[in-house]
């Protein structure tokens, strides 16, 4: 009998080990998706609107979904990153603009999570000021990024990604009503005025972010390049990275859906309606929730930084090389690409200092919205573009419900956009 046990678990941990290995980027990326600056994103609107805003979760995963899909197959059939296809398609003005827009939106980015992560540093540990964290998870990042291969950091992150199963255990550590999660699941609440208008268009655009689509694209070409043959495209290949992307997706919308769950029943019942921050929303759990809630959710919140942060930095720095015909590539060493290293080293030391320059993280979060509000929708419908561009994509075009998801997921975001900037300036 006790054979017959270990058995059956060294074959459930065989099974599981050959599903780990198979996932791929889309994982990593649906989970640097609910960065410190996303969680800021989702708590404020749990705590100002309670249950009210849940429903987005099931509405941004199959948009998300099919653009994230699309970035993939591009990179799989053109060998190349979402910018190295723009720049060989497309007038070098809209290559530039792309730069120009996603430069400063990616470092402040970056800027809010580095000041997150170190805010919660010192929540755990009181005695060590915030600014020691951030310049250690800096620090780290960059020793990380420059001396681990490929592989070995593609490993880490998903490991890292098991943190993030906290967020799924806090909501329960409060008394939930589930009749009324259900109601707010599947029942949309919209309410038309500019406050809740403005939380709506945060989430879109913290869950739609456009460093995404350059990072998915460009893994994906990493990914190829370390396989011990070349890969030959067809359905089943294609199939392969779509459940990938889909379980990615899928993971960032839960992920999301339990922080506002979490927020939006402990923090919005318990009168607290006004989180600017990740630590205020961690600090406001404590008393309420106790404090293993707010200890998970302040640890939850590192875990993310650290997924988050080399993909916000390395889709840069794909997004330079790719722009300048520089070598890149995470599986090369510093000396075979090092201005592609240089970029990941600004981008992490500028948006550290973002710390010190008088530019709040909130701020930080308003002034990337914007930019990302600009540029997603510009940047969704060049995608739409190349993925029914025959010449480009050969057969592997988009089909009816990538191009119903695309189009609808540009209709959102253009929208968004819109409403974005008239409230930013009225």
């Amino acid at each position: 009998m006790e054979q017959q046990e270990k058995k059956v678990i060294k074959k459930n941990s065989f099974k599981f080990s050959r599903f780990w290995k198979k996932l791929g980027p889309g994982l990593v990326t649906g989970a640097s998706d609910d960065d410190p600056s996303g969680i800021a994103t989702y708590s404020q609107a749990g705590a100002a609107y309670g249950l009210a805003t849940l429903w987005t979760s099931i509405l941004a995963f199959p948009l998300m979904a099919a653009i994230q899909q699309m970035c993939a197959r591009i990179g799989l059939v053109t060998t190349q990153g979402l910018t190295g296809t723009i720049k060989k398609s497309y007038p070098k003005p809209v290559l530039y603009v792309m730069l120009l827009f996603s430069f400063p939106a990616i470092i402040m980015n970056i800027g809010a999570d580095i000041a997150g992560m170190g805010a919660v540093g010192n929540l755990l540990f009181p005695a060590i000021h915030p600014s020691v964290f951030s310049i250690f998870f800096t620090v780290l990042l960059l020793a990380l990024i420059i001396y681990l291969p490929y592989q070995k950091i593609a490993s880490i992150l998903k490991y890292l990604c098991i943190v993030m199963i906290v967020y799924f255990v806090v909501p329960f550590l409060y008394k939930q009503n589930f009749a009324e999660i259900l109601k707010a699941t599947f029942i949309p609440t919209l309410k038309f005025d500019k406050e809740f208008i403005a939380i709506l268009v945060g989430i879109l655009g913290t869950t739609i972010s456009p460093y995404l689509f350059f990072w998915q694209a460009s893994v994906e070409v990493e990914e190829m390049k370390n396989k011990k043959k070349q890969l030959i495209v067809n359905k089943k290949i294609i199939n392969e990275i779509n459940k990938d992307v889909d379980l990615g997706m899928i993971f960032s919308g839960l992920v999301m859906f339990f922080i506002i769950l979490t927020t939006g029943t402990v923090l919005f019942q318990g009168g607290i309606h006004k989180i600017d921050t990740v630590e205020q929303a961690a600090m406001a759990l404590k008393p309420l929730a106790g404090n293993l809630a707010y200890l998970l959710f302040a640890v939850g919140v590192i875990g993310t930084g650290l997924i988050a942060i080399p993909v916000l930095c390395g889709s840069l720095s794909y997004i330079f090389a790719e722009t300048f015909g520089w070598e890149q590539g995470l599986d090369k060493k510093f000396h075979e690409a090092k201005a592609f290293y240089v970029i990941i080293g600004i981008s992490l030391l500028l948006g550290l200092c973002l710390n010190y320059v008088g530019i709040s993280p909130i701020d930080a979060l308003i002034y990337t919205a914007i930019l990302y509000g600009l540029t997603a929708p510009v940047l969704i419908a060049i995608i739409l573009h190349i993925s029914n561009n025959k010449k480009i994509m050969g057969k592997h075009v988009n089909g009816r419900w990538s191009n119903i998801l695309g189009f609808t997921a540009l209709l959102i975001m253009t929208l968004s956009a819109g409403t974005l900037i008239y409230l930013q300036f009225n």
